[in-house]
């Protein structure tokens, strides 16, 4: 039945073929104003680490008080170096890494190649496993080599290609800040969208980061943070220079921690509020210090990850579609008024109500098929214009993908059955003995 339904509206295009391209193009155009939008959302939204992601957590400590400061009076998103040591040594967490990013400059160890800026990470042994990140050669290193401040130095695959060509570069050296750090490990091309562990830096969506360093290394180096330092105007370095800013109240460390069920991130709770409530009790905050857990997911939420701009364009984009299918099912409306004696004449020979409205939903069906593949063809235009509603750091994150593909297809599909429901119903109200008599 279904078949004979597509015969009679494939007959029905052939009568008034310049409709059914106008109902396609109206759908195809709605559906790709959507899916562009959606993609670039996606992109921005998705979750960095789906299998990993429940178990990781931020945890911050209101270390600057009541006039922090801080946009909208928050939290600092990160801490004191003292406050970010002090936890790193209480290892209470299953894993845990203190991080801040690094930009320096790298000196190639041949003649072909001058010295460039590279930005990198100063972190522990534990993010990478942390954040299962991918190795092409070696791997990180190990806790000893953070506790010996170990001249040690994980590079990017494409820092690799720049330097070696490619070629397996573990144990090799390569100069930073003035030093010889030996390679232990190549990461694969791995740079999660967003960069949930720095987006309170501004890098959510930077380009893959040159290298990591050993965090113990970076500091004994001196190695400044290339991110957030915020120091509120009442707190002062005790001393001045690099020691003194090290034991300031200046907030510039992100810690995250792993804890694998829910009664550890319950412990790692309670300990987080005792460290604070102690520090307030030795006298070095004279107010109760807020803290804050958040997981991953609730994190990149906190800090406002998706850009205003990307919510407003989705509902603006589906608001268009609505439009469209509106006008789709104003001209699916004229075609019935058109085809009256025809409905009549088929509900004469004894074609039920049921068979009407599956004959127009049928064809409500074909012109979203051809809609989806329309809204394809408009959806990978418009994915080379996303750079001009959009930062284009964010808009080159959109792809069009099977999923993708798929999902346009099957809102056109669907929304415009949705939109044939009442004509189909309408058609199927025509009164034969009206329509025969007219005849």
């Amino acid at each position: 039945m279904i078949a004979y339904y597509v015969q009679i509206a494939l007959l029905g295009f052939r009568r008034s073929p310049g409709l059914a391209v106008l109902m396609i193009v109206i759908m195809g155009v709605g559906v790709a104003a959507s899916m562009t939008t959606y993609a670039v959302f996606r992109a921005v939204s998705g979750n960095p680490l789906p299998d990993r992601s429940a178990q990781l957590f931020v945890p911050q400590i209101d270390s600057l008080g009541p006039q922090r400061g801080t946009p909208g009076n928050k939290i600092p998103d990160e801490l004191t170096y003292a406050d970010a040591m002090a936890l790193m040594r209480a290892r209470a967490a299953q894993r845990q890494t203190a991080i801040y990013p690094i930009a320096d400059t790298i000196v190639p160890h041949d003649d072909a190649h001058r010295a460039f800026a590279a930005n990198g990470y100063a972190a522990y042994a534990d993010f990478f496993p942390m954040f299962e990140v991918p190795f092409l050669f070696g791997h990180g290193w190990s806790d000893s080599e953070d506790s010996a401040r170990a001249n040690v130095i994980a590079i990017s695959r494409r820092l690799n290609n720049v330097l070696f060509g490619g070629t397996n570069s573990v144990g090799r050296m390569v100069e930073l800040h003035g030093r010889d750090y030996r390679i232990v490990g190549v990461v694969d091309g791995w740079n999660p969208q967003p960069r949930f562990y720095d987006v309170s830096n501004g890098f959510g969506f930077a380009d893959e980061p040159d290298f990591y360093l050993p965090f113990t290394r970076a500091v004994d180096q001196h190695l400044d943070t290339n991110g957030n330092n915020a120091c509120s105007g009442s707190t002062k370095a005790v001393a001045p220079g690099w020691d003194g800013w090290l034991h300031s109240e200046c907030v510039w460390v992100s810690l995250w921690v792993q804890l694998p069920d829910a009664k550890a991130v319950s412990g790692y709770g309670q300990f987080l509020r005792g460290y604070a409530d102690q520090q307030q009790r030795s006298g070095r905050f004279h107010w109760s210090p807020q803290v804050r857990l958040s997981d991953l997911m609730t994190w990149l939420d906190y800090e406002g990850v998706v850009p205003p701009e990307t919510w407003m364009s989705l509902l603006v984009a589906v608001g268009f579609l609505v439009v469209c299918l509106v006008n789709t099912v104003g001209l699916l409306l004229a075609r019935i008024m058109r085809r009256a004696g025809e409905i009549g004449v088929r509900r004469a020979l004894g074609a039920s109500r049921g068979d009407i409205c599956g004959q127009f939903l049928a064809e409500a069906a074909l012109v979203g098929m051809g809609g989806g593949v329309c809204g394809l063809a408009l959806t990978g235009l418009g994915m080379l214009g996303t750079d001009l509603l959009f930062d284009p750091a964010i808009a080159r994150l959109a792809r069009i993908d099977a999923r993708l593909v798929a999902m346009t297809l099957l809102l056109a599909v669907a929304a415009t059955v949705i939109a044939g429901i009442y004509p189909a119903l309408r058609a199927a109200r025509v009164q034969p003995s009206w329509q025969l008599k007219s005849q």
